[in-house]
């Protein structure tokens, strides 16, 4: 690939990859919905300081996300395309970090494409990129604080060194108040270490003050305001979102020590079979200062988060830069020796996997079918499967010549499994889609109630009206309905009947019910009789009238 061709080939392949599917399936819960509402809720009532959630405070998070999330609604809409794109525009400036750093690295068209490209197509990453949440802002931010800091290590001037340092600084500062106190810790793991060892300590100490002062310039503003109108905040969200999610006994999301080594390789997808190779090479010139680095950007984040208590998938994002750098140099080495065996077998193992997946849903289809008169949806999951497979038979066959052809695979998949799944899952997890379809009416009723966070979220983001009531659900919003001001918004079995005479006064109310089991059929017998109800899956939306004076 020529260093003319090379960038251009990879906007036009991330604009068609990121940017097409955000708008062909509806949000997700209980992510997507929540940071959609809580952006809409900055656009609706003009707080950008600190974040709200229905209307209630919600302090798990700082604001610069919700920001990022709330501008690219009021520049699209607040629709899935709006919601979304700040999280492909996030992956896709990670990927042109991927590509600058590569090139800095090692000078080489080839390395620089083949990086970013593995990076770009990694499922993990091409995934994030159509989820609205706050993670692939997250790990630009740290992206970019670590490619800085390989610049300011790498640079000859003073001018470019001071500029390098102060961009660590602003990453980390938007880092910060995108996701917390991570953002200035990972950083910190991977220079110490390095500098020591490089003996350039001295240096650290001259030029890293810069960077510290850019980071408090960038986040004091905001961090001072939030206090000054949330005076609990940062109790709240020091204590419980940092102590006591990654050392308390009682952690979220509690796993063994060995969790992201599986998962490493299942993200690797689809070169998982080219890691050995990859971590081999560097580890044979991991005296050389780059490798050292990019190892040390691999290895310290996955330590950290393997010694935390509290673990989920998505906090080794960060850890997949450095890993696609690594894997990237390996690939155009062997392209470059006509070593095509790795990249042979690694096609040949995506290919046994993808035609795994499709025989298991012929088979179900035949036997037990997923499903039932959804031709169009079982279409593009077919085209997905027969993408992936030809993509790889390609690799596989012909490694050297079609060694990339893996990438446009895993994109094709992502961007097509979301919009196939079937009617069953998408009834149940995007209920946006479903109250979208009765929106009119619901938005002509005086009150609004749900027993379920995830469809309450949508509600009140399709609706643009925070104020829904929380039936026999609290969840993630206890802290916020702990404020006398909110506590009714808490609609408890024993007062559920008062308050819908009380709200049947004043005009319809509009239900969204989440009806899994018993306890969940007795909160609806509860509920008025009378009125129009409607089903899909496991979401019953009920319009019950005002009550006849």
């Amino acid at each position: 690939m020529s260093k003319r061709w090379a960038l251009p080939v990879l906007l036009v392949v991330m604009l068609l990859a990121y940017l097409l599917p955000l708008g062909t399936h509806g949000l997700w819960i209980p992510d997507e919905t929540r940071y959609a509402q809580i952006s809409q809720d900055m656009l609706l009532s003009d707080n950008w300081v600190s974040p709200h959630f229905m209307g209630l405070r919600y302090f798990e998070k700082p604001v610069a996300g919700y920001w990022m999330i709330a501008l690219g609604q009021a520049l699209f809409g607040e629709n899935l395309f709006g919601v979304r794109f700040a999280s492909a525009l996030s992956t896709g400036l990670s990927v042109l970090l991927c590509f600058l750093i590569a090139r800095r690295l090692w000078n080489d068209p080839r390395k620089s494409f083949a990086c970013a490209l593995l990076y770009m197509s990694f499922t993990v990453v091409a995934g994030q990129a159509g989820y609205a949440n706050l993670d692939p802002q997250f790990t630009f931010w740290v992206n970019l604080s670590l490619v800085a800091l390989w610049f300011a290590l790498d640079s000859k001037s003073t001018g470019q060194r001071l500029l390098s340092w102060a961009a660590l600084g602003l990453a980390c500062g938007m880092g910060f108040m995108t996701k917390g106190f991570l953002a200035w810790l990972l950083p910190v793991l991977i220079a110490l270490p390095w500098m020591l060892w490089q003996k350039r300590w001295r240096e650290l100490l001259l030029y890293g003050p810069l960077a510290v002062i850019v980071a408090i310039a960038v986040s004091l503003p905001w961090a001072l305001a939030v206090h000054a109108q949330e005076p609990d905040y940062w109790r709240f969200f020091f204590w419980h979102e940092h102590i006591r999610r990654f050392a308390g006994d009682d952690a979220q999301h509690d796993a063994p020590w060995w969790f992201y080594l599986p998962l490493l390789v299942a993200f690797s997808l689809p070169w998982a079979v080219l890691l050995p190779t990859a971590l081999k090479q560097a580890w044979h010139t991991r005296r050389q200062a780059s490798i050292a680095f990019l190892l040390l950007w691999l290895l310290m984040p996955l330590v950290f988060f393997s010694l935390s208590n509290g673990k989920l998938p998505t906090y080794i994002l960060p850890c997949l830069l450095p890993l696609a750098l690594l894997l990237g140099n390996a690939v155009a080495d062997r392209l470059q020796l006509e070593q095509g065996r790795a990249l042979g077998l690694n096609g040949l193992l995506n290919l046994v996997l993808g035609l795994t997946v499709l025989l298991a849903l012929v088979y179900l289809q035949l036997k037990k079918p997923l499903y039932e008169l959804e031709l169009h949806n079982l279409v593009l999951v077919f085209i997905a499967l027969i993408g992936w497979i030809m993509a790889n038979l390609l690799q596989a066959f012909r490694p050297l010549q079609c060694w990339a052809a893996p990438a446009f695979g895993s994109l094709l998949f992502i961007g097509l499994i979301p919009a196939g799944l079937p009617n069953s899952v998408v009834s149940n997890k995007t209920p946006d889609q479903f109250i979208l379809e009765h929106a009119q009416e619901l938005s002509q009723t005086s009150q609004l109630m749900s027993n379920d966070l995830g469809a309450a979220s949508a509600l009140a983001w399709r609706l643009q009206r925070p104020q829904v009531a929380l039936y026999n659900t609290v969840g993630e919003l206890k802290y916020g309905l702990d404020f006398p001001e909110a506590r009714d918004r808490r609609i408890t079995l024993d007062k559920v009947q008062q308050w819908m005479r009380d709200a049947r006064k004043q005009g319809s109310v509009g239900v969204v019910m989440r009806v899994k089991g018993d306890e969940e059929l007795q909160e609806v017998d509860l509920l008025p009789k009378e009125g129009k109800r409607y089903e899909q899956g496991n979401l019953v939306i009920l319009i019950i009238p005002k009550e006849a004076s």
